[in-house]
């Protein structure tokens, strides 16, 4: 068959996208474990386009070759799929979109959609903008958007000053993100989303979801979900009510820390308050194709692939990391030298209760370890040194074994001091909002066995008592190479 004409593509491609949608349903039969190992890549796919390989294959080109001019109008005028220019999109990024796709929508009956990013502030950019957009009735309105102060430090700096100062669009803060009426009572007809992050970074801050979710909804609007420290593993927002979900999968999901990316999932049909059908019908897909496309915060195929990669064992490695960080965060609550510990599953924290009714770790009744669900808390925590931010800086200089960087989600455990680093730039009062004094420190446990950093930590804290301590403190010979002293 000669392969000319419009249309012949237009029909070919229609063809295409019945038979991936039989495979996508085939997989959301499947469970999660599997869903993460084999995406949307299909034993089809590999042996009939990509010579066999089990493993997807990285597309380094930046752009796709077509057939001829009728192929090629078709495609750029996005009515076939498309790979067309690596800014927009690319078989790799396509790969990791679709398992991410499938993993938030996992249980939840809904059909989503993943839009990648080169970074997690990509991602929350790509989220909120679409949104910020001024009604054409209403010409002259001051726009404002709903979120919790208690979110990362980049966040904070995303809202505080590229939406609130440069662009004059209003950031009202909740304070008290578990107070229904706080949210409430800052909605306007001029809102245009609202936005949570839960568990928050570093206070581990929680709401209702549901309720929140219900209240977005009741107004019109969006819910947008930062839910990093979670992952899909342990929560999925969409199953609660949540319009959009942001990762920065450079945290939790792409552990080993070789990668820097972010992705937005959105359910079908979201709600909104914006004169736009082909936003709300698909979101993530309007975005990829007209505000990203033009934008261009695309993430590269290797860093894709290199994710990708380690989004396959997400839940074990979510089980295993969250057990850790409960026995260190129960060693730390009994030790003397410490103020508090903020860890949701501690039955001592506040809103411990709260976080039991929606973080499980997924597919746990089908897991022989444990035929039921269980409660799992994740892999970041902060504690609290007693005596200022003098005794905190002592503590913290003395990890040997927890590496000191503003990380977190990594193989490896990892602190950092957020009021001197990662918060740092939202200034002393913007961190009191969020509840981050300078004696907090972060601390995301990896995958060592927690007694070793149980011990890291003992010795860290035997500092205080004046105790001679292994501290790894660098003395660079003329090489670059370092040694550790005892003082």
């Amino acid at each position: 068959m000669e392969h000319s004409g419009v249309q012949f593509f237009v029909e070919a491609g229609k063809r295409a996208q019945q038979w991936h949608s039989k495979y996508l349903a085939g997989m959301r039969e499947c469970r999660f474990d599997t869903i993460a190992v084999h995406g949307v890549y299909s034993m089809q796919e590999a042996l009939d386009f990509n010579q066999g390989s089990l493993i997807e294959p990285v597309y380094m080109s930046t752009s796709q070759g077509y057939r001829n001019s009728d192929e090629m109008e078709a495609a750029l005028g996005y009515m076939i799929p498309t790979w067309c220019y690596s800014r927009i999109a690319n078989p790799t990024m396509y790969y990791y979109e679709g398992v991410l796709s499938l993993l938030e929508g996992y249980g939840t009956g809904l059909e989503t959609s993943c839009l990648a990013t080169a970074s997690g502030m990509a991602a929350i950019q790509s989220a909120v903008d679409p949104f910020l957009v001024t009604d054409p009735k209403k010409p002259g309105a001051k726009l404002n958007f709903v979120a919790t102060c208690q979110v990362y430090g980049g966040t904070f700096q995303q809202f505080a000053m590229r939406k609130e100062k440069e662009r004059n669009i209003e950031w009202r803060r909740v304070i008290h993100s578990n107070d229904l009426s706080e949210w409430e009572n800052k909605i306007d007809e001029n809102t245009r989303f609202l936005y949570g992050e839960m568990p928050s970074n570093p206070s581990q801050a929680f709401f209702d979801l549901e309720k929140v979710a219900a209240l977005a909804h009741k107004y019109n609007l969006p819910l947008i979900i930062d839910s990093t420290v979670a992952t899909p593993a342990l929560l999925r927002p969409l199953a609660y009510g949540a319009d959009i979900v942001v990762q920065s999968v450079t945290k939790s999901l792409a552990t080993s820390g070789f990668s820097i990316c972010g992705a937005v999932i959105s359910r079908k049909n979201l709600v909104s308050n914006i004169d736009n059908d082909e936003m709300k019908a698909d979101f993530c897909t309007y975005a990829k194709l007209l505000p990203n496309r033009d934008n261009g915060p695309n993430i590269s195929p290797m860093n894709a692939i290199l994710a990708l990669n380690d989004i396959r064992t997400i839940r074990t490695r979510m089980d295993l990391v969250s057990m850790s960080t409960q026995k260190v965060a129960e060693f730390l609550e009994s030790h003397p030298a410490i103020e508090g510990v903020d860890y949701l599953g501690l039955p001592s924290h506040d809103l411990h209760k709260l976080a039991s009714q929606y973080m499980f770790l997924v597919d746990s009744e089908f897991d022989p370890r444990y035929n039921k669900k269980v409660n799992r808390f994740g892999h970041l925590m902060s504690f609290r040194v007693k005596g200022g931010a003098g005794p905190t800086r002592k503590v913290f200089d003395a990890f040997h074994r927890i590496y000191r960087a503003t990380d977190l989600g990594r193989i490896k455990s990892v602190a950092t001091i957020p009021a001197i680093s990662t918060h740092s730039q939202q200034g002393e009062e913007g961190r009191k909002l969020a509840n981050i004094p300078d004696n907090l420190i972060r601390l995301c446990v990896g995958g060592e066995h927690p007694d070793d950093i149980i011990n890291d930590l003992r010795q860290a804290l035997d500092s205080l008592q004046g105790k001679k301590i292994y501290t790894g403190s660098p003395e660079y010979s003329a090489g670059g190479a370092s040694s550790a002293k005892l003082q």
